[in-house]
């Protein structure tokens, strides 16, 4: 192979790769590698104004892709700012492969100007965090990085590359990373046990997370609650692992407080878990989650997930997909008539309700709405009917989203993406990733008023490219979800409710987003009553660029 310096070789390996963009914000010791941009085209780099925004766009392009994903931050300033998105991207898989400068190995005792040990802070975000210290070595460790983080479980990886190491000449090749087969699937016999145990169930229940997407399992969840006649219920879900209007759908379990969640697993007379753990709340109950004698049985192809926080009864390191068909099958020849009767009523039951339901709400939708209310159920409406079939929700919004997506359920995976991990402001960011992953689809984000000023900037970016992304800002004027919480938290601990803290409170100064999007380039509507919201959806999606509404959901103080 022929001699060039390791900067050249390290965009030949992203080539070799396909890799579309780099997501990221320029730096001084970046500027080598970063220079060479010019001789690679088929390589866009995706400017962002602040390192936060640079890897929401790259958490989103890489769920929408389901693709290792290149980030470029500067050095630790740069990682600092991107530090809690990291934390986002770790909790939801995203395969982020975070490349980061530093001025150089030979100043390595100089405590010098933003030195700083990346590795050590990345660490703590990443599944693996590295420093290139041979040019020989850096097209190795680069593809290590990109296998590692699209190896189930999926999630970001740092390397580091000292601009001194980038200017030193390698020999290595450029050469495809190798990725791993990880559709694995338990034998016969163990799927049995597995069957053995679950089979005379009454009260059987999933509880479900993002493996099942991962591994496009969506299908196979679905027959096997049918089969088992159990409800499904989800626990760190943020794609569409089963249809919401799929009867064995149950609904979400407590994302904040672990009591919520318990109500629902410690009735169950048998538990499945599948590609998530148990279980990830904010405030998670520490036992009794699950019924004494009840067996447990988890499958995931995260190692790590099964059994962390509780014993199971059979853990299965196995692809879900794979798992959950002959899991199925094994069921059905293992269930006695009496179980096969139970399972079959409880669907016929279940599909009932939720036909009544859906039938209910459509009732509810064309109700006359009053044209002074807030205009969160007019808008989902009008939202709802002018979207094309194949739309892309980006769901940041929080409080509002159970108004919101009534109408707009998720239904078909890959089209519907929510937050995960508690960090704000991936909205804005994520909606321009996935609009870039997919540009011939009409891609939607929610967001808060108070989430979308983490990350407000990234609609630059968007005008910049011209990416036709459409942003909702719910505005509420507060952080109403700390408001739920504490309120929640007040009844928990017996104090009397009393008026919010004042921090909660965003409505002094209001912020005029509108003014705001169209000082980024972003041209912006208000709406704050129902009559305007037909105008403002036929307005967004007609306008071929990006385009800001800013929807009234609540009212602060000041209003």
């Amino acid at each position: 192979m022929v001699s060039r310096p390791a900067r050249v070789a390290m965009l030949e390996q992203l080539q070799a790769d396909g890799v579309r963009y780099m997501f990221g914000n320029p730096g001084t010791v970046e500027q080598g590698f970063l220079d060479e941009l010019r001789h690679f085209p088929s390589l866009e780099y995706v400017l962002a104004l602040q390192e936060a925004v640079a890897v929401g766009m790259a958490d989103g392009y890489a769920r929408a892709t389901r693709r290792p994903t290149v980030v470029q931050l500067h050095t630790g300033v740069g990682l600092g700012n991107g530090i809690g998105m990291l934390y986002q991207a770790k909790r939801g898989h995203a395969p982020l492969v975070v490349i980061a400068g530093e001025a150089g190995l030979r100043y390595e005792n100089m405590e010098a100007q933003m030195a700083a040990d990346l590795v050590a802070m990345a660490e703590p975000v990443t599944k693996w965090a590295t420093r290139v210290v041979d040019p020989e070595s850096t097209l190795r460790t680069l593809r290590r990085a990109f296998k590692v983080a699209a190896t189930p479980p999926y999630g970001p990886v740092l390397v580091v590359l000292p601009a001194d190491v980038m200017d030193r000449p390698t020999t290595e090749a450029a050469v495809p990373v190798s990725y791993l087969d990880t559709a694995s699937a338990p034998d016969p016999a163990t799927l049995g046990r597995a069957a053995d145990l679950l089979a005379g169930a009454e009260r059987p229940i999933v509880v479900a997370g993002d493996g099942v997407h991962f591994s496009g399992a969506q299908q196979e969840l679905a027959r096997l609650a049918q089969t088992w006649g159990a409800e499904v219920w989800g626990a760190d879900w943020s794609e569409v692992n089963l249809s919401v209007e799929h009867p064995a759908y149950a609904g979400q379990l407590g994302h904040m407080f672990g009591e919520n969640s318990r109500r629902v697993t410690a009735a169950a007379d048998a538990v499945l878990i599948v590609g998530t753990y148990a279980l990830p709340e904010v405030y998670p109950a520490l036992d009794g989650v699950f019924a004494p004698g009840a067996p447990v049985v988890h499958i995931d192809l995260d190692s790590d997930a099964i059994a962390k926080n509780f014993p199971v009864d059979l853990g299965l390191v196995a692809d879900p997909r794979r798992t959950l068909a002959g899991l199925a099958d094994a069921l059905e020849s293992r269930m006695s008539p009496e179980s096969r009767r139970r399972a079959e009523a409880w669907l016929g039951r279940r599909a009932a309700e939720r036909s009544y339901e859906l039938a209910a709400n459509q009732q509810k939708n064309e109700a006359a709405l009053d044209p002074l209310a807030l205009p969160t159920t007019a808008f989902a409406q009008e939202l709802a009917r002018q979207l094309p079939e194949d739309a892309i929700l980006f769901d940041e919004a929080l409080t509002a989203s159970p108004d919101l997506f009534r109408h707009l359920p998720p239904t078909r995976p890959g089209h519907w993406f929510q937050t995960r991990g508690g960090s704000l402001g991936v909205g804005i960011p994520g909606a321009i990733g996935a609009q870039l992953a997919h540009p011939d689809k009409t891609v939607v984000a929610f967001t808060g008023d108070g989430g979308s000023m983490y990350t407000v900037q990234a609609l630059w970016t968007a005008a910049r490219y011209g990416i036709g992304a459409k942003f909702v800002i719910c505005n509420n004027g507060s952080y109403k979800l700390l408001e739920d919480n504490i309120e929640q938290y007040w009844r928990s601990v017996d104090v009397p409710a009393h008026e919010h803290p004042e921090i909660f409170d965003l409505s002094r100064p209001a912020i005029d987003f509108t003014a705001l999007a169209k000082s980024l380039g972003v041209p912006a509507v208000r709406v704050d009553k129902p009559g305007q919201a037909g105008a403002a959806v036929a307005e967004a999606l007609g306008t071929p660029g990006p385009f800001l509404i800013d929807l009234v959901t609540g009212r602060g103080k000041e209003e």
